[in-house]
């Protein structure tokens, strides 16, 4: 049986929504982060060397990453999906194939990176500091992220928006591997930009994914896909 080794607030929801949609059975295993550190316990060091989530074990297979898992799951499991998932794996060779192929390096290849640099430079002004640095590392902070950050994500942001203008999915009418890997980043962009209301486009996507049966199931299981900073 397959098991997911899910760490609490992750791109780990990813691969729990897609185990919902596929309807396979499956154990989850929940992890919780440090309390001061936020970071993974080091108790998925046991399940493979990387220590991170997500990571699926089924039978003696040991699979990490989110875009391997999920290229494992649909190769593996897809064809016992309902009908309405038969374009997980667009046919080689389509527009939608290599729309899905784009969107699934996309999402950790480029887009992650300035979330992640988002979240850590807004994360650095509450860290414990002496009292005269704080306002240095405030302005340093607000400084990379008007620069730097947020030009580089609202490139991102319209980027999509425009691709969901014209597109039902990611990759196009129907729902494939790529909305499951770029899932985690929409919510997190959505949650990262001030001015989110002027991405009609991407917010009704978040609006479809979020009212997806599977998806509402995978959250009541795994909990909330985000932590405050």
């Amino acid at each position: 049986m397959i098991t997911l080794h899910h760490l609490e607030a992750s791109r780990s929801q990813r691969i729990l929504w897609l185990l919902e949609e596929l309807g396979v059975p499956y154990e989850l295993k929940i992890y919780q982060r440090d309390k001061h550190t936020k970071l993974a316990p080091a108790a998925l060091s046991k399940i493979h060397p990387l220590g991170k989530s997500p990571v699926i074990t089924d039978g003696d297979a040991v699979i990490a990453e989110s875009g391997a898992i999920i290229e494992y799951l649909v190769e593996t499991y897809g064809a016992q999906a309902p009908a309405e998932l038969a374009h997980l794996q667009p046919v080689a060779g389509t527009p939608e194939h290599r729309q899905c192929r784009f969107w699934m390096h996309y999402a950790e290849g480029s887009l992650m990176n300035w979330l992640l640099m988002k979240l850590v430079f807004m994360s650095i002004p509450s860290q414990p500091m002496p009292f005269f640095v704080k306002p240095i590392a405030r302005a340093l902070c607000t400084q990379v992220q008007a620069k730097l950050i947020d030009p580089n994500l609202d490139t991102a942001l319209a980027f999509m928006d425009k691709q969901l203008a014209s597109h039902a999915w990611f990759a196009g009418p129907h729902l494939t591997m790529a909305d499951f890997q770029m899932s985690f980043a929409v919510e997190a962009a959505l949650s990262r930009t001030s001015h989110g209301a002027s991405l009609s486009h991407l917010v009704a996507y978040r609006d479809r994914m979020v009212a997806r049966p599977a998806y509402q199931r995978a959250v009541a299981k795994g909990g909330p896909v985000l932590i405050g900073v």
